[in-house]
């Protein structure tokens, strides 16, 4: 999944590290366990990054 979401953001000009992928899910993982409500504004965009993605993906293997 990782690297599904770095080739994802290379195409928009956005490149992180692996340990950085990390430490924000850890950061992520904290704030669900501290604010509960906050999971689902999380998984929300999760989601809705991941369907851009996609679609960008989808248009790019299209165009060629």
């Amino acid at each position: 999944m990782g690297e599904t979401i770095e080739r994802g953001l290379k195409r928009f000009g956005v490149t992180f590290s692996k340990p950085v992928l990390a430490l924000i899910a850890i950061i992520f993982g904290i704030l669900v366990i501290a604010f509960k409500d906050l999971l689902q504004w999380i998984v929300g965009l999760y989601f809705i990054i991941q369907g851009l993605l996609f679609f960008a993906d989808y248009f790019e293997l299209r165009k060629g």
